[in-house]
């Protein structure tokens, strides 16, 4: 079915008239003849009844038209739909955040300037996933302390932050100001999940000062983990810069780690060859300024 040959069918309908819908449409009366001819033929029934120069809709023309006038309604609203998209004011970004307690902070920020903007996260657990996510142009960012890298990536480095051990208010590490990681060889840890990136790199430092983390406990959120730590169950890795206001909990101490450095990276990945709405545009120069501020 051809565009313009539906956009022909309006024009005859609504003229019922060969010789004016010719003249609105700007072609040769024979070849819109031929057209709405040929879509008969396609559809195999009349759509008009001929009574001398005038034609009119029958049945089947006025059931058909119906459907073409809605089918175009829609693409007229798709079109607005999809300018709105690609402006500010209505924009929608797409973002994967390995570190999610980032994210809020981060959103909180931005939609308090541009209150209008729609931000859907994705939930990736993996480097190969995000990648693959960009690569498909699935998303519009990615934010992750592992840099994505490919034939038509970008990866911009955002910061990077010292991890701090953090142990409970009245621990006997409280009062120090830096510790050396082997000196908490057998503390308990409370840990993020085994399968999670940040674990990987914790258990990575442990390993370099010469142990494997007796984990007491291991789960899913990091709210959770700081909220075990400030009762006292067990000391844990954070990163101020991630956990926002809560790294100043009044119920925990952050101790520099002297050695090994333990530091991660943060950065923002985007495909280059995936088109970015301006509300995306936006978003990234928000992201980069706000690391900066940070």
């Amino acid at each position: 079915m051809e565009f313009l040959q539906l956009k022909y069918f309006q024009a005859v309908a609504r003229h019922e008239h060969m010789t004016m819908a010719a003249k609105e449409l700007n072609v040769s009366q024979p070849s819109l003849s031929n057209s709405i001819h040929r879509l008969e033929k396609r559809l195999g029934v009349p759509l008009f009844e001929r009574q001398g120069k005038r034609i009119r809709l029958n049945p089947f023309g006025q059931t058909y038209l119906r459907r073409v006038d809605q089918a175009f309604r829609e693409l007229e609203e798709g079109e607005r739909e999809v300018t709105d998209m690609a402006g500010l004011k209505h924009g929608v970004v797409t973002v994967s955040v390995t570190l999610p307690y980032v994210l809020p902070t981060l959103l909180k920020a931005f939609l308090t300037e541009h209150p209008q903007v729609r931000i859907i996260q994705h939930q990736l657990g993996s480097a190969v996933e995000m990648k693959a996510e960009l690569e498909n142009a699935a998303i519009d960012y990615c934010i992750s302390t592992i840099p994505i890298t490919g034939p038509d990536i970008e990866w911009l480095k955002l910061a990077e932050e010292q991890l701090c051990l953090t142990v409970p208010k009245g621990h006997r590490f409280a009062e120090r100001k830096s510790i050396s990681l082997r000196e908490a060889a057998e503390e308990p840890f409370i840990c993020m999940s085994s399968s999670s990136n940040f674990r990987e790199i914790t258990d990575g430092f442990c390993r370099q000062a010469g142990f494997e983390p007796k984990v007491a406990f291991e789960l899913e959120e990091v709210s959770a983990v700081q909220t075990l730590v400030e009762m006292g169950l067990g000391i844990t890795f954070t990163m101020p810069l991630s956990l926002g206001r809560r790294a100043a909990s009044s119920k925990t101490v952050q101790l520099r780690i002297s050695e090994p450095s333990c530091s991660r990276t943060f950065g923002i990945a985007w495909n280059r060859q995936h088109y970015l709405s301006e509300a995306a545009i936006h978003f990234r120069e928000f992201v980069i300024d706000f690391f900066n501020k940070s």
